[in-house]
C-alpha cells in the first residue's frame, strides 16, 4: 500500500472503515487529477496510489466522472463558504463604504490562507481547481459550487464602483480570477524566471500583493 494509506487499527467500526477508505481515494484521485486532468488518470492509476483493487474502488464510485466530482465537492464547500462568510464580515465591516481593495481582500486572503496552512493536500487541491477549470467539466463544477460567492463578490464591487459598468466589473473580477487560477497552478514558472527570489508556492507572498494589485487594475478600468 501507498506511503499515504493509514494503518488497519483495530476496534474500528464499518461506517470509521469506509469513511477512512474514501478519504483515501480522494486524496489520491485529487493528487492525480491536479497532475493529469480527468481525461489523463484512469481508475486503475488511483487504485494502484492507493493501494487497493479496482473493485473496491468500483463498489464506492461508479465511474471515474462520479469520482470527479466527488473530489470537486469534497473541498468546494468548505473554501465557498468561507469566502462567503469572509465577504458577509467585510460588509457589515465597510457599511456603506466598501472598496475594492477591501473586497478583494475578503475574497482572496481567505482562500489562500486555507490552501497554505491546510498543507500539501489542500495544496493539491488548489493545483486540482487551476488545472480542471478551463475544462467543460470543471467549468460545470465551477458553476455549481462557486456561483453564489462570485455574484456576492461582485455586489460589493458594485457598491464600491458606482459609476463602473457591470461590464468592466465582471471582466475585471474575470482578470482576477485567471490570475487566481495561474496561482493555484503552481507551475514553478516563477521559480525559474525569477531565479529562485519568488517561488508558485509561496502564498503568503502572493496574499501579500494580491488584492492590492488587483485593485489597482479595477480603477483604470473607469478611466
Amino acid at each position: 500500500m501507498s506511503s499515504g494509506t493509514a494503518e488497519k487499527r483495530p476496534g474500528r467500526t464499518k461506517a470509521e472503515q469506509r469513511a477512512e477508505s474514501l478519504e483515501q481515494i480522494l486524496d489520491a484521485a485529487e493528487y492525480l487529477f491536479s497532475k493529469s486532468g480527468l481525461y489523463g488518470v484512469t481508475l486503475r492509476d488511483v487504485a494502484q496510489r492507493v493501494g487497493i483493487h479496482t473493485t473496491l474502488l468500483n463498489y464506492y464510485f461508479k465511474d471515474k466522472a462520479n469520482l470527479f466530482e466527488a473530489v470537486f465537492a469534497r473541498r468546494a464547500g468548505v473554501t465557498s463558504s468561507r469566502r462567503m462568510e469572509a465577504l458577509d464580515q467585510y460588509e457589515r465591516e465597510a457599511g456603506s463604504k466598501p472598496t475594492v481593495e477591501g473586497a478583494l481582500h475578503a475574497f482572496l486572503d481567505t482562500d489562500l490562507d486555507l490552501y497554505y496552512e491546510g498543507g500539501e493536500l489542500w495544496m493539491n487541491w488548489a493545483a486540482f481547481c487551476a488545472r480542471v477549470s478551463p475544462t467543460p467539466e470543471g467549468t460545470a463544477l465551477m458553476d455549481e459550487h462557486f456561483d453564489p460567492v462570485v455574484l456576492k463578490l461582485v455586489s460589493i464591487l458594485k457598491r464600491a464602483l458606482p459609476d463602473y459598468s457591470d461590464e468592466d466589473i465582471f471582466w475585471g473580477y474575470h482578470f482576477v480570477t485567471g490570475a487566481l487560477m495561474n496561482t493555484l497552478a503552481q507551475t514553478g514558472r516563477i521559480d525559474r524566471l525569477s531565479g529562485g527570489l519568488c517561488h508558485s508556492s509561496d502564498f503568503p507572498a502572493v496574499k501579500k500583493r494580491f488584492a492590492k494589485f488587483m485593485a489597482a487594475g479595477f480603477m483604470t478600468l473607469g478611466k
